[in-house]
């Protein structure tokens, strides 16, 4: 057995000094950032719309004009949700497609209704100007919509059936999304 001297016991508080501050910012780290955080999305998550539930009232401002346009107005046709914004890229990828969707499967009781969450809506009409569309586009600088719908990130879009219940949930956007959408809208709209 070794002899434990003074020097020792003084070198042992040192060490365990650097790991005492360690485990204490290790603590207060997950209690004030991660707790909070998680707790942030578990409760955008529990509040998000889910596939098989019913889509939330929407009534907003047409971002050409002063009227309210309203979701339940669109009761009894397939329609795709899209939140939007000017400065997300994706969404560049996604507003040809949906026009082009928009174009082929309108006259069969589709739409799309376009809801853009950028807090200035000359941003939103100046993206309106490079990509013009066909579909309605609304307005929501508040961002209480997506907060309705549980939004996590743009572009984010949910396909609804005929009697208003959602029916797919896509978020993100690539150039072979397209092609999977059209076969989700082909397939509610052939539906009884």
């Amino acid at each position: 057995m070794w002899p434990v001297t003074v020097q020792d016991v003084r070198q042992l508080a040192l060490w365990r000094l650097p790991l005492r501050a360690l485990l204490i910012t290790r603590f207060l780290i997950g209690f004030f950032v991660v707790l909070p955080l998680s707790l942030v999305v578990a409760s955008a998550a529990t509040s998000a719309v889910r596939i098989g539930e019913e889509v939330p009232s929407v009534s907003l401002p047409n971002i050409m004009g002063a009227n309210e346009v309203s979701l339940s107005s669109l009761r009894g046709k397939v329609v795709y949700v899209d939140f939007w914004a000017s400065w997300c890229s994706p969404c560049r990828l996604s507003f040809p497609q949906l026009e082009a969707l928009h174009r082929e499967f309108n006259t069969r009781g589709f739409e799309v209704f376009a809801i853009s969450v950028d807090r200035e809506i000359a941003d939103a009409r100046g993206f309106l100007e490079e990509m013009p569309v066909s579909y309605t586009v609304l307005h929501d600088d508040q961002a209480s919509t997506p907060r309705n719908f549980g939004v996590l990130g743009m572009p984010t879009g949910y396909l609804i059936d005929k009697s208003g219940t959602v029916r797919w949930v896509h978020a993100g956007f690539k150039k072979s999304d397209g092609l999977v959408l059209r076969d989700q809208i082909l397939k509610l709209i052939e539906e009884n």
